[in-house]
């Protein structure tokens, strides 16, 4: 037996047939291609127009950007302006800034004021809450502010989040123009009109009136009240200044109608059942 034959060489494997022209070019094993394939370019177009497309694009982006920016801000302006308008024209906020109502409106209460409720012939009523403005009653001179102080001020006060203007107020109505109204009769009840009213809603433990009064509201104007009659600076306190402590009712803004915060006191603010047996007053008074 030749033992040293020499070992048969091993057949080579068959080389991939040379592939066709073109981007791909195929393995040695002819079953995978390792490299991607470039799309054929269509007709007009190539590297060079693909290139204007992305600056197309590009320029497109750029000019979108500020648009993108400034979007924001638009429409904050946007909301701000229509805050503003309803606040000027429908319905303000006004903010609590003190005990004189309670323990109907508690300190830090937002009120809703409908500014509507007398803007077409209709006037306040007995019992209803109305800010106005006690510039010329309450307030015989309005104080000198820095304007831009103010203005901001304004805007604060305007959405609710800062205190009124010192000029502002909120009270009850507790009569109005030709109403004599007159403190107080043997159960110390504020009478109208000769006929007393049960003040249910007074701070507890309050006295309708500690100043006793005998007042004929004259024709335009208001005779208010604060329900915290103990810490209430209102009509009584004014009868020696002109106007006699009344309120012109072109100074009324308008009638708080809700409480719109805090969420745990949302309310709506009735008009209360003590003033339905009023009667009209007795005959013209100026």
């Amino acid at each position: 037996m030749d033992t040293d034959a020499q070992p048969s060489t091993l057949p080579e494997r068959d080389s991939s047939p040379a592939p066709d022209q073109g981007a791909e070019q195929g393995s040695r094993f002819g079953c995978f291609s390792w490299r991607r394939k470039r799309p054929a370019s269509v007709s007009g177009e190539g590297p060079a127009a693909e290139s204007g497309e992305s600056r197309e694009e590009s320029r497109e982006e750029a000019a979108a950007r500020p648009l993108l920016r400034r979007g924001p801000v638009l429409l904050m302006l946007a909301c701000l302006a229509f805050v503003g308008l309803l606040s000027a024209f429908v319905v303000q906020p006004f903010l609590i800034p003190s005990s004189s109502m309670e323990n109907t409106l508690q300190v830090g209460d937002r009120v809703l004021v409908n500014k509507l409720a007398y803007r077409f012939g209709g006037e306040p009523r007995r019992g209803d809450a109305v800010v106005f403005d006690g510039t010329g009653s309450f307030v015989q001179e309005e104080p000198a502010g820095n304007p831009v102080t103010e203005l901001l001020r304004g805007a604060g006060a305007a959405v609710g989040l800062v205190p009124p203007a010192e000029t502002d107020y909120i009270k009850r109505v507790i009569g109005v123009g030709g109403d004599r109204v007159t403190c107080c009769d043997k159960r110390g009840r504020i009478k109208v009109n000769g006929e007393p009213v049960d003040e249910l809603y007074l701070h507890p433990g309050d006295s309708p009136s500690d100043v006793p009064f005998d007042v004929v509201v004259p024709k335009g104007k208001l005779w208010v009240m604060g329900d915290h009659r103990a810490r209430s600076s209102d009509s009584r306190d004014h009868l020696g200044d002109p106007g006699g402590g009344t309120v012109p009712l072109d100074k009324v803004i308008g009638r708080a109608d809700w409480i719109g915060w805090p969420v745990g006191r949302w309310t709506s603010l009735e008009r209360p059942r003590a003033f339905d047996g009023i009667p009209a007053p007795a005959g013209p008074h100026g």
